[in-house]
């Protein structure tokens, strides 16, 4: 008898609802309806089609050929598209093909105060799931907008940089994760305590730790970023959705997902601003198609050569300085995309950085371009890690005729405090589109995601994302 008087005294607390939890899962109900204001809207077209020219350039390469071979042996039939290819797949399956497809370089956007890149994981996720249920271009948009509010909150409220530097964790897949998953219960139209359950199942799925850096051909790191954390969301709103139940408050109590990952979290920043500050807007688009790392440096060295008119043969040194953190991420390493040495003298030789030079291996063995790589230096300054999230590069290139000329940069081109405008942004999705689709679709794409809202059915852009 008091064994039977206790245990609903038990359930009871432990199904009670904090204040995080309750203003978040209200959030998110509400995300399907809520009118953004203009300038988001026009953000999250922006992040939507940057996202997809990523999955469809990243078709062509490694981690995305695997990817694809991987859609190939399963059963297909199902709802959902593969980018790239003419495979359908259930929801679940396709979500996971196109987020490693998304990451299969370094050409996707980032979210430097969560360190994440959401776009790998959120879109793919939004993406098949309005296509198993038919959502509107509306619907899906306003979906990825909630997803991007999410994820990146997430990983800012577990401690962003600290969290991924003390527990060596993916703060990138923990994002995705949780930034798929609101995308995707948006999308399913899940009441506010479906909501709190698919955040539950979201939170045992988080997963992702560092050693995805010793992988030296990128397809581990494409799973982790894009692909697993958009199966892991669409996953969470697929139980929720068939009828599962779960925990109501995974964020407080005992054993709760905060205690057991970053004790000095603050769970409060998950509904910090909600509805004043949209992280869409607040995530970056690459203007180069590399690693986030070397956008600086290219910035500005591409800034100096304009500038003063010299020459590659006229360069006795380029010396870059970044923030420990940030530059052994890229230096010397052995794909170009993220070899800042490389990527400098490309640049010095080519003027610009294109994406079919990022991405040329050969070239990396190229005896003019290994003459301008030794020329290149990079120096860790440490005073530089204070500024951090924002990544500040300092570039000096000498001269041989005596001059020394210094460019800083302290906000990188497509960041949100030096946003690239409507045609650049273009430019580089067309850059990424046409040479796989064609010139063609890659236009009839770029207008329909422009005119996203305009979409009854987002199946319409399936003839249009395929080979």
């Amino acid at each position: 008898m008091l064994g039977a008087a206790v245990l609903p005294s038990l359930r009871a607390r432990a199904q009670q609802v904090g204040d995080v939890m309750a203003a978040l899962s209200a959030y998110m109900v509400g995300a399907r309806t809520r009118s953004l204001p203009a300038p988001v809207v026009e953000q999250a077209k922006y992040h939507i089609l940057d996202t997809l020219a990523a999955m469809i350039s990243g078709s062509q390469l490694r981690p995305g050929l695997a990817a694809l071979k991987f859609a190939a042996a399963q059963a297909g039939g199902g709802t959902a598209t593969v980018v790239g290819a003419k495979t359908l797949l259930n929801p679940l399956e396709a979500a996971f093909v196109n987020g490693v497809l998304a990451h299969s370089d370094e050409t996707d956007d980032s979210h430097g105060e969560s360190q994440s890149h959401p776009g790998a994981a959120v879109v793919p996720a939004a993406l098949s799931m309005a296509e198993a249920l038919g959502a509107s271009g509306e619907q899906f948009l306003r979906g990825v907008t909630l997803g991007y509010d999410v994820g990146p909150r997430m990983t800012m409220a577990l401690g962003g940089i600290a969290f991924r530097t003390d527990t060596r964790r993916s703060t990138h897949a923990f994002a995705g994760t949780f930034g798929a998953a609101a995308a995707a219960g948006s999308l399913a139209v899940l009441d506010e305590r479906q909501m709190r359950w698919l955040l539950d199942y979201a939170s045992q799925q988080a997963a992702g730790y560092a050693v995805w850096g010793r992988d030296t051909e990128h397809v581990e790191k494409a799973f982790v970023f894009g692909g697993m954390p958009a199966r892991a969301g669409v996953t969470a709103a697929e139980v929720v959705r068939a009828g599962w139940s779960g925990v109501d408050d995974v964020f407080s109590g005992e054993d709760n997902f905060f205690r057991v990952n970053a004790s000095g979290a603050k769970p409060e920043m998950l509904v910090e601003a909600l509805g004043q500050r949209y992280e869409i807007a607040g995530t970056d688009i690459k203007k180069w198609t590399v690693g986030t790392p070397i956008q600086g440096p290219l910035d500005a060295l591409e800034s100096l050569l304009r500038r003063h008119g010299f020459a590659a043969a006229d360069v006795t040194e380029v010396v870059v300085r970044l923030a420990p953190a940030v530059g052994s991420v890229v230096d010397n390493r052995d794909i170009p995309d993220i070899c800042l040495q490389h990527m400098l003298a490309v640049m010095l030789l080519d003027r610009t950085v294109s994406f079919h030079a990022a991405h040329d291996a050969p070239r990396m063995k190229d005896p003019a371009v290994l003459h301008e790589r030794r020329k290149v230096r990079y120096v860790p300054d440490a005073e530089l890690t204070a500024l951090l999230p924002v990544r500040v590069a300092i570039v000096e290139v000498a001269l041989r005729d005596g001059n020394r000329h210094r460019e800083r940069v302290e906000a990188v081109r497509g960041t949100p405090r030096n946003p690239m405008g409507s045609d650049e942004v273009v430019a580089k999705a067309r850059d990424l589109i046409a040479p796989v689709l064609g010139s063609a679709t890659a236009d009839g794409l770029i207008a329909k995601l422009l005119a996203l809202e305009s979409l009854g059915d987002i199946r319409e852009l399936r003839p249009l994302l395929q080979r």
